[in-house]
């Protein structure tokens, strides 16, 4: 976005990801928490969620985080979070043959239940949401009516889409296929992530 010419500020409260982020051209990067952002009202153009809802296992703090992403955000604003779908470590593991492994079914099928990954290898412990329950936490944020993305679709379980991602004229077919539903509500579901979109209104 930066080599748009827009002005990107990251937020992350992991040292690491600040210093390397401060590293892109075009970038400022601050130690933060999105539950409570250091700017005033109304200041951004636009804010993008990219970890705070699945890293944020209460239902409290989820909503708070886009609270606050609402409040920065100018009137007529799109405030965009990132979710982690319900069922993706299942088929996930399946896709990548993990699911053989009984500590990682029983992480899948916990995860499946009540939406808390909590990861048996060096991967994180997350929040994965279903759906239906976002457009919710959207409203109660003060975002209403919000539309809902597949980011993937079904296309990240297919074994050959590397290839497909290789190829820039198979890409572009598979970008547009999966544009042509992104949005349908009974293919969210089957999606790894979800990109959720809200406006702030006046």
């Amino acid at each position: 976005m930066s080599a748009d010419g827009y002005e990107v500020t990251v937020i992350d409260p992991i040292p690491l990801h600040v210093e390397r982020a401060a590293a892109l051209p075009g970038v400022t990067a601050v130690a933060g928490d999105a539950r409570r952002l250091p700017y005033p009202d109304a200041v951004m153009d636009a804010v993008l969620l990219l970890g705070p809802l699945y890293h944020l296992g209460e239902r409290a703090d989820r909503v708070r985080a886009l609270r606050e992403a609402r409040r920065v955000v100018r009137p007529g604003g799109p405030v965009a979070a990132a979710t982690i779908n319900r069922h993706a470590a299942t088929l996930g593991t399946i896709c990548l043959g993990h699911y053989l492994r009984e500590p990682e079914r029983r992480a899948a099928r916990s995860a499946a239940a009540d939406g808390f990954m909590l990861s048996p290898g060096a991967g994180f412990t997350a929040y994965f949401h279903d759906p239906d329950e976002v457009p919710g936490e959207f409203a109660d944020a003060g975002l209403p009516d919000p539309v809902r993305y597949g980011v993937e679709g079904a296309f990240w379980l297919y074994g050959d889409m590397d290839d497909w991602l290789d190829d820039p004229w198979r890409r572009s077919l598979v970008l547009d296929a999966q544009r042509s539903m992104e949005t349908e509500p009974t293919l969210l579901g089957v999606s790894g992530h979800m990109l959720t979109v809200g406006v702030a209104d006046g």
